[in-house]
């Protein structure tokens, strides 16, 4: 996910402090992983040095000065152009799982036992993220079925790479 234009997006809908900037990114997008502050802030620096915001105002506190950050015409197409790339799909073509695999084999080590693990922790993780749907609203329903969908699609890899094993065992080892 692309932090900058995430905030970008935020400040759409009118000028905003970086803790209200982090508030609301927090709140809709970083359940499992909020921001750090000074992550928003140096973000907001980036995108005020490339002209993407501009500051809005400035308030005396207890503390530092509080920026207000608005999003500029040119933030706010490259918001559009953003929004309208397809993002790359990841093929996974090289993942840690499949090079256990391989190494386990390589080393005559039970990859079998390598598989049953993982697939024991994907089927607990889609326990966890089935019972977090069934109590979320609708975004977390929508994010938890992005990754239920994904650790299926593991476990349809975990099973064929079982029915395999012995085939890539005679292909892998010397």
């Amino acid at each position: 996910m692309s932090i900058g234009h995430t905030l970008l997006g935020l400040l759409e809908s009118g000028p905003r402090h970086g803790y209200d900037l982090k508030r609301a990114f927090d709140e809709k997008f970083g359940q499992d992983r909020p921001l750090h502050y000074g992550q928003v802030y140096s973000t907001m620096s980036r995108l005020l040095k490339h002209g993407l915001v501009e500051v809005d105002g400035i308030e005396a506190g207890d503390g530092p000065d509080r920026k207000r950050y608005a999003i500029t015409d040119a933030g706010v197409t490259d918001v559009q152009r953003w929004l309208a790339t397809p993002e790359k799909p990841e093929p996974y073509l090289q993942s840690a799982l499949y090079t256990k695999v391989v190494l386990a084999l390589l080393t005559h080590r039970d990859a079998a036992d390598i598989l049953d693990t993982q697939r024991s922790e994907h089927l607990r993780m889609m326990r966890v993220l089935t019972d977090r749907k069934r109590k979320g609203d609708l975004a977390d329903q929508l994010i938890c079925d992005h990754a239920l969908f994904h650790l299926e699609a593991d476990l349809r890899w975990l099973e064929l790479t079982a029915a395999r094993l012995d085939k890539l065992a005679q292909e892998v080892r010397p």
